[in-house]
């Protein structure tokens, strides 16, 4: 029997993008099982809206935002498909049978945990006429705006840091897939729509939230003594970046340091430290993604189905 599949979004006010989203998932052939909405803490009347023009619609409400990661992990909680579709408000497939060609891909590769799609994004305009996505690679990454997920694995691997709060779950959660053996993979046949609206976006904010948590997963994965080497090489790379953006955000770097700081204790009362030959090589694959399966099998064996 070919898996079930879900569809999880999680949106904090913005009703219009949502609303796009929903119409282009009822062009979808078949439909997928459940449709999951987790609503953070919106002021715009998003739940109400979706109660009255989507009731099929299983939605999630927050009074106050807990942000996107503690939303995720709730949607999947709260699924009872054996895979989630993992979209933004402002993402959507583009093919029709996007929903049975997923089931397809998982039921083939049973030691898939994540298959990621490329994006026609207005972030990089052009992705918008390119014609050619590439092959199929096994990758390091994902992005949660486009990818599905087996939830099986998911739960087995303790989805994402709630802590966290928003950026840098996904590839946290491909280090720990990759290190148990299960396959992360980048599928160019099937490609998502993200309109990436600036509503709700703070380039700031998320570089300093993606470094934060970037830290904290080190702390959490990355064995002794490499640990600290690798903290101090992820902190500077970080001010670098700060440093091309210009002045103002180089001097808004010690925001985030401090936050750091703060989230130690709780890295280390959860820290499942990774095998150092394992961390390693998935350091090497999110530089350099595998092409085939023999080498992929050959660096990180296989997950159990």
């Amino acid at each position: 029997m070919s898996p079930t599949c879900a569809i999880t979004i999680t949106t904090h006010n913005r009703r219009e993008d949502l609303s796009r989203t929903l119409e282009a998932l009822t062009r979808l052939t078949p439909q997928p099982t459940e449709i999951l909405v987790a609503v953070d803490g919106c002021t715009d009347g998003t739940a109400d809206w979706l109660r009255t023009s989507y009731p099929q619609v299983r939605i999630l409400v927050h009074e106050h935002s807990f942000g996107s990661i503690p939303s995720r992990n709730e949607l999947a909680a709260a699924s009872t498909s054996d895979l989630f579709v993992s979209l933004d408000d402002d993402s959507y497939p583009l093919d029709p049978d996007f929903i049975s060609r997923v089931s397809d891909l998982f039921s083939q590769n049973p030691h898939l945990a994540v298959a990621s799609f490329p994006q026609r994004s207005d972030e990089f305009p052009e992705s918008l006429t390119s014609v050619d996505f590439g092959s199929p690679l096994f990758v390091g990454s994902y992005a949660n705006s486009g990818a599905a997920i087996r939830r099986s694995v998911f739960h087995k691997l303790g989805g994402y840091p709630d802590f966290f709060f928003h950026a840098y779950e996904e590839p946290d959660f491909a280090l720990r897939c990759v290190a148990a053996g299960w396959q992360v993979r980048h599928e160019p046949s099937l490609v998502i729509r993200h309109h990436f609206t600036l509503a709700q976006r703070n380039e700031l904010r998320t570089h300093q939230r993606h470094a934060r948590n970037e830290l904290w997963s080190v702390l959490l994965r990355c064995p002794m003594p490499q640990l600290f080497a690798l903290a101090l090489f992820r902190l500077l790379r970080q001010f670098g970046y700060a440093w091309k953006r210009g002045p103002h955000w180089a001097a808004q770097e010690p925001k985030w340091w401090v936050a750091a700081l703060q989230g130690i204790p709780r890295c280390w009362k959860y820290r499942q430290p990774i095998p150092w030959s394992r961390y390693r090589a998935w350091l090497m694959l999110v530089r350099q993604p595998i092409h085939t399966e023999s080498e992929w099998t050959a660096k990180f064996g296989r997950g159990l189905p």
